[in-house]
């Protein structure tokens, strides 16, 4: 655990689910069994795919999970669109949570190319 604890991706990953747990408390009532789960079952497996990918000694599986988290985090930055147009989110929060998404995103993108060079 202490290497997982270690990357800087999984330090932002554990911190958007801090921030994404905060933010769909805003949500309203009739959305939170639908649109919030949806974005916190997504952001969970994006974090799952970060500690499989970790964990994995295989270069192709190890990439297998790291294009699932890209994927993840694709779905969530739709998600946070709809929030958003919705008026769900105020356009700071939509703001902030995007930016948190592309960090990941760009760190997540320089495993895989490390990886592919390895």
């Amino acid at each position: 655990m202490d290497d997982l604890e270690a990357l800087v991706i999984y330090k932002q990953y554990v911190e958007l689910i801090y921030y994404t747990l905060m933010i769909l408390l805003k949500y309203p009532k009739s959305e939170r069994f639908s649109l919030a789960q949806d974005i916190k079952n997504v952001t969970y497996e994006g974090l799952k795919d970060i500690i499989y990918a970790q964990k994995e000694f295989d270069k192709k599986k190890r990439l297998s999970y790291l294009n699932e988290l890209d994927a993840n985090l694709k779905i969530v930055k739709v998600l946070i669109r709809v929030s958003h147009k919705k008026k769900y989110i105020n356009s700071k929060n939509y703001t902030a949570w995007s930016k948190k998404l592309t960090n990941i995103s760009n760190l997540n993108g320089g495993w895989i190319r490390s990886c592919l060079t390895r």
